[in-house]
């Protein structure tokens, strides 16, 4: 089976067919369902969650954590929402949503909630991943995780546009995985900071060598729904 089926994920792929295995419907939950995903490095098994997990904090970045401590859980640090937000030409765009610290939206004028979602509940107002408009730069390549208008100056939209720095490109890689490339910086990567994938790395951006969207595998991550956790990255649990 290849993803080029699935009419919904076709604009995903870059370079020909990408083989789908039995894992895989993690991704299509990810970006079809919009259900909470666990993305889990290639490299060393370890997970993304936000540095800070309060509901208030939209200054701090993203590490990569190999451990899966109750606080964590018990906050839903270790779950990401890749949500839906339009095109660029043909390809989908997505933000990076924790679902951390998340709150329920303030009414807009004469509404009595901040709009529903298709399951009928309220929309919650998640913190997203963040660029740097500058990035990636020595001191400009982190993210910060935040409300649009709640993260720095430099964090926010550019050209009146207050998400386009929340903005990435998805894409499913020959080995089954994901990488996000921002639409701000196409010729950048999420990746680490000084390429080390170790336990609490900062995330960053960087350049991305492998030359198209694709990225390299040291900058993939596998989405893991709760029932796949253990499937093959148990260590993380360690």
């Amino acid at each position: 089976m290849y993803t080029q089926e699935r009419t919904a994920m076709s604009n995903l792929v870059v370079g020909g067919p990408v083989a789908v295995n039995s894992y895989d419907n993690a991704i299509v939950a990810a970006l079809l369902e919009n259900r909470p995903v666990m993305l889990v490095h290639a490299f060393n098994g370890g997970y993304l969650r936000p540095a800070d997990l309060k509901e208030e904090s939209h200054d701090k970045g993203v590490k990569l954590a190999t451990a899966l401590d109750p606080d964590t859980k018990e906050a839903q640090g270790h779950l990401w929402y890749i949500t839906p937000a339009g095109f660029l030409g043909q390809r989908p765009l997505y933000f990076l949503e924790s679902a951390a610290g998340q709150a329920s939206p303030e009414p807009a004028a004469g509404e009595t909630d901040g709009g529903r979602g298709d399951d009928g509940l309220p929309n919650p107002k998640r913190r997203r991943i963040t660029v740097h408009q500058e990035a990636p730069q020595s001191t400009a390549d982190t993210v910060q995780v935040g409300l649009p208008d709640k993260v720095d100056d430099k964090w926010r939209g550019k050209n009146g546009a207050p998400e386009d720095t929340q903005l990435w490109v998805v894409t499913v890689t020959p080995w089954g995985g994901i990488t996000f490339v921002p639409i701000t910086h196409p010729d950048a990567i999420l990746g680490f900071k000084d390429h080390a994938v170790t336990a609490d790395s900062e995330v960053r951006l960087t350049y991305n060598w492998g030359g198209d969207f694709t990225g390299t595998v040291i900058n993939t991550f596998y989405p893991r729904l709760p029932s796949e956790w253990s499937v093959p990255y148990h260590h993380v649990f360690t």
